[in-house]
């Protein structure tokens, strides 16, 4: 880039010419005045490296005679002067910002960006509901998916081969030129890099996007003991790559509901089972569901509300092959009585067990 196109100078500016122009740009550009804007910051940038340059004696002459390298994020971007006999419109030419973002725009284009390297394709999001059965036991489902696969046509290139001739954008000049006002810029053209010869036409299946949108069922397999909230990833079943990258993942984010009766903690469960007061006192053995059938708990004697036993192997089997315990939490179930008889049978345990159950708390 010019560094007297920048300020908005000719060649030869004397000294109060550059101070002024700085001037007049770095209160209209500084990011202290435009917060936030990356624009303005870039050009500010531009300004500031231009007018330490031209300021400079030394630093301004051999930059004149052309023995200094220009900035290398504009390589083929050249200023080639001003063309007077262009009659320019003041009321419809171009401002000093947008030519600024014009010359930005145009010589970001001609480097080619990070494009030019191998990209990986986006990942494709997809939601699964599961039952609390088919999280433990496992599951399988059959997924719609649409995602750009890389044209079969041109093989994921946008263009076909075809007989070399004239690139149509330069015109086979190998450069394109534009003009802002009475200036006149160049660069060399990005379709055919520059020779004005080309050898490929762009492919009319994908209309020179390398990738066509295709629609497939997609099984996605999935494994018992699953959690809420995990994420599955199916390799290769994302959009297709660019510049020959790989494609993306189908990411499965997977939802388990609740059960009535189970409750997850990692690989255990845990179960509240109501016990008769007759069975924690006296003790006894009860069935109890787990995942796959029932299973037998001995309740001994004295048991106390909330406490918890553990069935070892029958919870959840977790993705290292481990599987977690059954956790029976007790929860007593205080009975009504309704008849004399049973209120008479409950004064007597009263009267043969008459310790006080509060003594704990000092009474």
């Amino acid at each position: 880039m010019d560094y007297y196109v920048v300020l908005g100078l000719r060649p030869g500016a004397s000294e109060g010419e550059i101070k002024r122009a700085y001037r007049r740009l770095a209160r209209r550009y500084h990011p202290d005045i435009n917060p936030g804007d990356h624009t303005a910051e870039a050009v500010f940038r531009h300004i500031v490296e231009a007018y330490e340059t031209l300021m400079d004696p030394q630093r301004r002459r051999m930059y004149d005679t052309g023995s200094t390298a220009r900035p290398e994020s504009e390589p083929n971007l050249s200023f080639d002067g001003f063309d007077f006999s262009v009659v320019t419109d003041t009321r419809t030419s171009a401002t000093f910002s947008e030519l600024f973002a014009d010359v930005f725009e145009r010589s970001a284009g001609a480097t080619g960006g990070a494009e030019a390297g191998p990209q990986r394709g986006a990942d494709i999001h997809a939601n699964v509901s599961l039952s609390f059965e088919e999280s433990v036991r496992g599951a399988e489902r059959q997924m719609t998916v649409t995602r750009q696969e890389a044209c079969t046509t041109c093989q994921g290139r946008g263009f076909v081969r075809t007989v070399e001739g004239q690139c149509l954008p330069c015109h086979g000049t190998g450069s394109i030129r534009w003009t802002r006002g009475h200036m006149v810029f160049s660069r060399a053209c990005t379709t055919c890099g520059g020779t004005g010869r080309r050898r490929e036409l762009m492919c009319a299946a994908c209309a020179g996007q390398a990738t066509t949108a295709r629609t497939e069922l997609v099984a996605v397999r999935i494994p018992a003991g699953i959690g809420d909230g995990a994420r599955l990833r199916v390799p290769g079943k994302g959009h297709a790559g660019r510049h020959g990258g790989p494609p993306g993942e189908l990411v499965v984010a997977i939802s388990v509901s609740a059960h009535p009766l189970f409750q997850r903690q990692g690989d255990d469960l845990l179960l509240k089972v109501p016990v008769a007061v007759h069975e924690a006192t006296l003790g006894a053995k009860i069935d109890v569901p787990t995942p796959n059938g029932t299973a037998k708990l001995r309740v001994p004697p004295g048991t106390q509300p909330g406490q918890r036993f553990r069935l070892h192997g029958r919870g959840v089997a977790g993705a290292d092959g481990r599987v977690g315990d059954l956790v029976v939490e007790i929860k007593i179930v205080i009975p009504q009585l309704r008849d004399e008889r049973s209120k008479e049978l409950m004064r007597e345990f009263a009267q043969l067990n008459a310790g006080n159950v509060r003594s704990e708390l000092g009474g």
